[in-house]
């Protein structure tokens, strides 16, 4: 298509009004806020157009003097244009770009236990930093079939295989630990499970009928391959006796069903409660890692085909191709144990990490993002959760974000 037809069909179209352009490269004061007003802007019924691949994945709105005053008052920057907006389109149609249309504002949730820490999860801070609203639910409403009434569930950094996080080792004396577990147990005989890794695998397969239906599933740390563990444990004891009381299986390893997970296959399982890792689909490996520190720790964004390949596109948009690294419980996925089918997003190209993932299963899609804290390269039991006021700019977080927006988004249709 010429710039003259694309441009006589933006002027028919009643495309070259007043517009804000909300720029997402490095002019912007507050990328992390501004997530927070594109969800903002949906839950008002105004539309949101959003630039894959120009200026950072820019958001481009009608000019409504209700979002200007709220851009003020979160520190968002913006760009009032008219001609320009003839330009923009241009320069998208002739580039790897393209325009993803978001109508509606997703219902977010997150399942998070009620006595979670502080130091638990980067997408409950992320989410509240840019103020997005989301509800918090936990086995209780999983079990009772609520899940249907989301769009967008996260995983808090999680155990699904029944080992309270393989914390055993070093504190299974704190207090935090005894009341964590004595809580999980509650809710397992609630249920009238034999045991808590029991009840986490029907929930870790109620979560996966979600994702089958068109729920979309985002995941991080120890939530990822736990979850994709706990599917593969369906009838297996793969627990040792110091978790649930009962002897593990001692075939586990031989018995595992690598067709039941959404994302991993031919891991190994660790079963040591003294080992403070789940398998080795972590890499590098939890309980014998390789820290080459954070000044040189970085992963790379894949760059996609935004016309083609818009998924992808959208979860990956940032305004840095490069982003440092931080580790967790589960830093990264070893390359060797991801199924053939998931795409990869991002990884460390000097070694076998993946950090960054996506999949669709059935109608519905999941992302698996490895490591805790984006901004806190070795965040400990205990620390004080990140101020992102100091991090608004943070490329690591941004790709959290992008996942909230991602169920808002259809391509938009190209008039010929």
């Amino acid at each position: 298509m010429t710039v003259f037809v694309l441009t006589f069909i933006l002027i028919i179209s009643g495309l070259s009004g007043q517009k804000l352009l909300i720029p997402m490269d490095q002019e912007q004061n507050d990328h992390l806020k501004a997530y927070g007003i594109a969800y903002y802007i949906l839950t008002r019924n105004v539309n949101v157009e959003w630039l894959l691949n120009y200026r950072g994945g820019s958001f481009l709105v009608d000019d409504h003097p209700f979002i200007q005053a709220e851009c003020r008052i979160r520190g968002v920057s913006i760009l009032q244009i008219s001609d320009e907006i003839i330009d923009i389109y241009a320069t998208i149609e002739e580039n790897n770009m393209d325009i993803a249309l978001l109508e509606k504002a997703p219902k977010i949730a997150i399942y998070t236990p009620p006595s979670k820490q502080p130091w638990d999860d980067a997408v409950t801070l992320a989410l509240t930093y840019a103020e997005v609203r989301y509800e918090t639910l936990w086995d209780e409403e999983v079990l009772n079939g609520e899940l249907p009434e989301y769009d967008w569930l996260h995983l808090h950094h999680e155990d699904f295989t029944g080992q309270y996080g393989k914390f055993y080792r070093n504190y299974h004396n704190a207090q935090w630990y005894i009341d964590q577990k004595r809580q999980f147990e509650n809710m397992a005989r609630q249920f009238r499970f034999p045991s808590v890794h029991e009840e986490k695998k029907t929930v870790s397969r109620a979560i996966k009928a979600f994702v089958g239906n068109g729920g979309f599933l985002f995941a991080m740390c120890s939530a990822t391959d736990s979850y994709d563990i706990s599917l593969t444990l369906e009838n297996i004891d793969g627990v040792h006796q110091v978790f649930d009381g009962s002897p593990i299986d001692p075939n586990v390893q031989q018995k595992l069903d690598f067709s039941k997970s959404l994302t991993f296959t031919d891991f190994k399982l660790y079963t040591d409660p003294m080992i403070y890792e789940f398998s080795d689909i972590d890499f590098p490996p939890s309980h014998n890692p390789v820290t080459r520190g954070a000044e040189a720790d970085y992963f790379s964004l894949f760059e996609f085909s935004a016309k083609y390949d818009p998924v992808p596109t959208m979860l990956t948009q940032n305004h840095v191709a490069v982003v440092k690294g931080f580790m967790g419980q589960t830093t990264g996925f070893h390359r060797q144990r991801i199924k053939k089918h998931v795409v990869i997003m991002g990884e460390d190209p000097a070694s076998e990490q993946i950090k960054y993932l996506h999949g669709n299963f059935g109608k519905g899609t999941f992302t698996f993002y490895g490591g805790h804290d984006p901004e806190d390269y070795q965040h400990f039991v205990g620390d004080p959760p990140t101020d992102l006021s100091l991090h608004r700019n943070s490329p690591g977080y941004r790709l959290i974000l992008n996942n909230i927006l991602f169920p808002a988004a259809r391509k938009k249709e190209r008039k010929t």
